[in-house]
Parts: C-alpha cells; sequence; structure tokens
C-alpha cells in the first residue's frame, strides 16, 4: 500500500485517525497552558518543563503494571475511557488556587492512565490495516500529529494571548470529550486481541520477553533515549524565550511533519532501513547551535532542521514490528510508547534541571550531545550485534 488515496478508503482508518488528531490538539493546547500557568507562578524552569511533560515520567510506571492491558481489552471501549478520563483530568487542572503539588498529581495520573492508551492504539492499527500499510498509516499519524502540533501550539499561543490558561485548559478539556465521543461512534466493537485477564504478572512476564532479544533491547533504546533528550531541548522553550515558545513548538512540529512524508510516502523500504542512525543525528545536531543563544528566526530555522530526524522512529517502529509475533504487537507498540514518553518525562526533568543550574541555552546544548552520543554508542552496538549473528550463522 502506497497510495493516501487507498489508506482513507479504509472505513474506520478515517474516524480512528480524526480521533487521533483531535487528541494530540487536546495534549498540545493543555500542555502549552499549562508550562505557562507553573511558570508564570513559580518562575521555574525546571517545574515548567516537568508540568509539560510531567505525565510522560509516569508512562513506564503504567507500563510495568499495566500494560497487559493493551491486547486483553476491548479496544473501543477502552479509549473512549480513557479520553473521557483525560477530559476530567483537564478540567481539575483548570481549577482557580489549584495547588502546584496538586496539579503535579493530576499530571502524574495522566500518565499511568496514558501509558495504556498507546498499546490500544497501537494494536487496533495493525488491525485496521493491512500488514502492507502499517508504515504509509503511521506515517500519516505523525505527520497528523506535527500538523496538529504546528496548529496546535500557534492557536494555544493565540489563546493565551486572548483567554487565560485555565480557560485554554477547559478548551482541551473538551477536545478530549469530543475524542471520547468520536471513538465511541466511530469504531467497531472488538474483542480483545489475546485472551486472558490482564493482570501485573501477565504484563512483566510480556515485558521481559520483549526486553530479552538483544536486536529488540537496541531497537527500544534507539527509539527512547536520542528522542527523549531532545525533547528535554524542547522542553526549555518557554523559558529559553516564553513570548516566542509557541513559534517554536510550531515550527519544531513542521519539522518532523516533514520527515514523517517523505520517510512514510517517497523513501523507498531498503533505503529507509538505512536511515536511522542519520536522522537520529540529524535530531540533535541543530540544537548544539543555542550555544551561541540565536533569536528567533534562526532558533526557529535550526528547530525545524533538527525535527526532521523524528522520522527515525518510523524506521525503528518497522523494525521492532519485523522482530515481533503479530499476538505481542499491541504491547510492544505499548512498551515502545511508554518507554518513549517516560524518556522524554526524563528528558524534561534533567533539562530543566541543568537550566536551573547554567541557563536554557546551554542546557540544549548540553542535552543535544548527549542525544548525539547515544546515538552513536548505540550504532556501534547495532553494528558488533549484525556482525555476530553472522559470524554465528556463518559457523
Amino acid at each position: 500500500m502506497r497510495s493516501y488515496r487507498e489508506l482513507f478508503r479504509i472505513p474506520e482508518y478515517r474516524p480512528f485517525f480524526l480521533s487521533y488528531v483531535a487528541q494530540t490538539a487536546a495534549q498540545t493546547i493543555s500542555g502549552l497552558a499549562l508550562a505557562t500557568l507553573v511558570y508564570g507562578a513559580t518562575r521555574s524552569p525546571l517545574l515548567s518543563a516537568v508540568s509539560m511533560f510531567g505525565p510522560q515520567l509516569a508512562q513506564m510506571v503504567g507500563a510495568t503494571f499495566f500494560l497487559s492491558g493493551a491486547d486483553r481489552l476491548p479496544p473501543r471501549a477502552t479509549l473512549a475511557g480513557l479520553n473521557t478520563a483525560f477530559a476530567v483530568c483537564t478540567a481539575l487542572l483548570a481549577l482557580p488556587g489549584l495547588p502546584v503539588g496538586a496539579a503535579f498529581g493530576i499530571v502524574f495520573a495522566q500518565g499511568l492512565i496514558a501509558s495504556l492508551g498507546g498499546g490500544v492504539s497501537g494494536g487496533l492499527l495493525t488491525e485496521i490495516l493491512p500488514k502492507n500499510g502499517f508504515v504509509l498509516g503511521r506515517s500519516v499519524f505523525n505527520m497528523a500529529s506535527g500538523l496538529t502540533q504546528v496548529t496546535g501550539f500557534a492557536t494555544g499561543g493565540a489563546l493565551l494571548a486572548l483567554l487565560s490558561p485555565r480557560a485554554c485548559l477547559l478548551l482541551a478539556a473538551a477536545l478530549y470529550a469530543v475524542t471520547a465521543l468520536v471513538v465511541r461512534l466511530g469504531l467497531t466493537a472488538r474483542p480483545p486481541r489475546a485472551a486472558g485477564r490482564p493482570s501485573v504478572a501477565a504484563t512483566w512476564r510480556t515485558n521481559a520477553l520483549l526486553w530479552s532479544a538483544r536486536p529488540r533491547r537496541l531497537t527500544y533504546l534507539a527509539l527512547w533515549v536520542p528522542n527523549g533528550l531532545v525533547v528535554g531541548c524542547e522542553s526549555l522553550y518557554v523559558s529559553y524565550d516564553s513570548g516566542s515558545a509557541g513559534t517554536l513548538f510550531a515550527s519544531a512540529a513542521l519539522g518532523m511533519f516533514v520527515g514523517d512524508l517523505t520517510l512514510g510516502r517517497f523513501v523507498p523500504a531498503a533505503l529507509r532501513a538505512r536511515l536511522d542512525v542519520p536522522l537520529r543525528l540529524l535530531l540533535a545536531a541543530p540544537y548544539l547551535f543555542f550555544v551561541l543563544r540565536p533569536g528567533l528566526p534562526w532558533a526557529a530555522v535550526a528547530v525545524c532542521v533538527g525535527s526532521v530526524g523524528y522520522g527515525a522512529s518510523l524506521v525503528l517502529q518497522e523494525r521492532l514490528m519485523a522482530l515481533t509475533p503479530g499476538e505481542l504487537a499491541g504491547h510492544a507498540l505499548g512498551l515502545r510508547s511508554a518507554g518513549l514518553l517516560t524518556m522524554q518525562g526524563v528528558g524534561a526533568a534533567l533539562a530543566g534541571t541543568a537550566a536551573q543550574l547554567t541557563s536554557p541555552a546551554t542546557a540544549m546544548t548540553l542535552m543535544a550531545t548527549a542525544s548525539a552520543a547515544v546515538t552513536g554508542v548505540l550504532a556501534v552496538c547495532a553494528r558488533q550485534n549484525r556482525q555476530l549473528t553472522l559470524s554465528v550463522g556463518a559457523s
């Protein structure tokens, strides 16, 4: 499957896609609004960064206990319930006088809830699409995420100029409610993909199985760590230049859109498989420029170019699916999502701490350097693993 027309002819793909767009818009607007609210109250780059990316910090906790539900719960009911819970949590964040500590408690709860969503969505996508349509379908989701973030951050910045952060949070809560409705009315009720009840023990067993193979371990680490460290750079946009943060986020999302469009639609599969390391290096490299503290036009160009490198995730997800049994697809993609979002939260916390001790610009440079170094180490490990496999096969 190589055509967007073929893709959107699949009946359930359309409402599933629309629900994803609405959810991404809600996350974008609520994240920017909450980070602005917290920074205005505390003037802390660390707390501002963690408030925006804090839900990700809880993702791995949720993945440790709840992820077996990704393949053992009915997907439509689960996704509708998760988005309803997001709507309630986001509305609570808009309460006047809510203490910062209570806001972080709600943010943590959102992360626990979200830890299940990536696996349920990813597994459902493998059911809706034929196998040869997964990369194209996933790339459209990623492109939609980029475009929605471009418009969402631009709209969020405009809304924050006109409305209070709490009013923007209420708008995001309404978008989550719309997402739940689209899921409930637009998707077919399907049975769980796997038999058995969700449990902590089942989650641990499957996590251990997925982690046991070295090629999958390296793929997971490549998906999680370089990306998360660069998201740490992005978490400092508000403290780097609070008046231009929306523009920087939109520029980054635009670059992500370009990368996903190019990788998903125009690059042949054989070439695509060799681009993950160059793309991950591209993701980090432009942030080294921030040591010079560039102003808005140059900063926006740098983050846009760098974000093309997020296209590496498409290559790595395709590799992960090739290394994973089909009945574990939802769990494997859920672990990918939970680990990625957790590392993004860790990256935001590390970047915020470094910014507290130095400056946002210096912290961005340090995080980008670390990301490029990790990519280099993982590339060496992957090459050694391939050589070992070839030598064992030859013997």
